[in-house]
């Protein structure tokens, strides 16, 4: 008898792509500031999330339902890796923002084609079983990793600078929705596409708020940009722990 498991992962409402953001905007401030102002240094801090993150998925998949917490705790987690394994290959290893983009695309889409061989769905609403969710965070930290690229690429080498590039990947992201509502593009595929999106966006977000208003942000450092974005993560989780207005109840057979 295949194992019954309630689905691993939250509806997705308002309220999931409103902390979804908030997250991958706490990745791009919170990488920088364990990097540059605790002076941990790329690797240490890579050394240091990473563990964090290992032991948030342990937890994750030992869990048999949707814990709001537990997931949201490993999808910022995950942000502030994918940031750290992007900033790693161009910082230190020297690989341009342009290889990296190429690089984690092929990486996502060849993690959807092999998850769609092997489950035959996409869809965020089946994850009942081991494989799918191992398949579902694995594209999650190359949507991150592959966010984080193209945000900097757009933002900083095109020099198109933050608040443009807001603009842009939010419009991108609005479209996206609109299509979906208005001509019924496929849901799995207006998911992932704006799934995807929301990183650059989350990133571009950040660092406007952050970077002084020389570099074109707003100069809130990266402090107080990681503490707001936090207090407002941390409320949001807690009404949903307390509410479950996003947790998917009935038993799905695996």
């Amino acid at each position: 008898m295949k194992q019954k498991m309630l689905n691993k992962v939250p509806e997705i409402t308002l309220y999931f792509w409103i902390i979804k953001i908030l997250c991958t905007t706490v990745g791009e401030t919170a990488a920088d500031f364990l990097n540059t102002n605790l002076n941990y240094g790329l690797t240490n801090t890579t050394y240091l999330m990473g563990s964090l993150l290992a032991v948030a998925l342990i937890v994750q998949f030992r869990l048999n339902r949707y814990v709001a917490f537990v997931y949201w705790l490993a999808v910022v987690l995950l942000s502030v890796v994918g940031t750290l394994i992007t900033d790693n290959l161009t910082d230190n290893f020297n690989v341009s923002l342009v290889t990296t983009t190429i690089i984690f695309s092929i990486a996502l889409a060849a993690t959807f084609i092999a998850w769609f061989k092997k489950e035959n769905t996409l869809s965020i609403h089946s994850i009942t079983t081991l494989r799918r969710e191992a398949f579902y965070w694995l594209a999650i930290l190359f949507t991150f990793a592959l966010g984080t690229a193209s945000g900097d690429l757009v933002a900083e080498r095109l020099n198109l600078g933050y608040l443009l590039s807001v603009l842009i990947f939010g419009g991108i992201i609005a479209a996206i929705t609109f299509v979906h509502l208005r001509f019924k593009l496929n849901a799995v595929l207006s998911f992932w596409l704006a799934y995807i999106l929301t990183r650059p966006l989350g990133a571009s977000i950040g660092d406007y708020l952050s970077q002084s208003r020389a570099d074109g942000g707003l100069g809130l450092g990266t402090n107080v940009t990681s503490a707001i974005f936090l207090v407002a993560i941390l409320g949001l989780v807690i009404y949903l722990t307390l509410t479950r207005r996003d947790a998917t109840e009935a038993i799905t057979h695996a």
